[in-house]
């Protein structure tokens, strides 16, 4: 199952906040979207956030799709995947597919819940 970037976002909402916006630096629900871009204002804290902001995908430049991919690859890897095979699968570097196993295995730590919904749906 592949998805596009939007999809991929849809879903991530949908997981992190069962569809419903909830902001990371305050906490409220208040918050109204940006038509032009994935994106929502808080009403609460005056701040603009997405649903990346506080996860494993926060600040980088990989795709979404690829970042699932890796998650899934990792979660069902038996003796847990090697960084050239993960660069291989997804096709990045070395040194990103190394950053990514890095995120993945502290995300398991700090955010199993998160984690967790993923493995439930690939």
């Amino acid at each position: 199952m592949t998805l596009n970037n939007d999809e991929c976002i849809t879903l991530l909402e949908q997981i992190r906040w069962g569809g419903k916006p909830k902001c990371p630096y305050c906490g409220s629900t208040k918050a109204t979207a940006y038509k032009s871009e994935r994106r929502y204002h808080c009403n609460e804290c005056f701040t603009s956030y997405s649903v990346t902001v506080g996860t494993l995908f926060h600040k980088t430049h990989v795709e979404l799709q690829k970042w699932f991919l890796a998650i899934r690859l990792v979660l069902n890897s038996p003796g847990g995947v090697s960084v050239r095979q993960l660069a291989k699968e997804i096709g990045v570097n070395k040194n990103t597919a190394a950053y990514m196993i890095a995120r993945i295995r502290e995300a398991i730590a700090d955010e199993p819940q998160l984690i967790k919904r993923f493995a439930e749906i690939q």
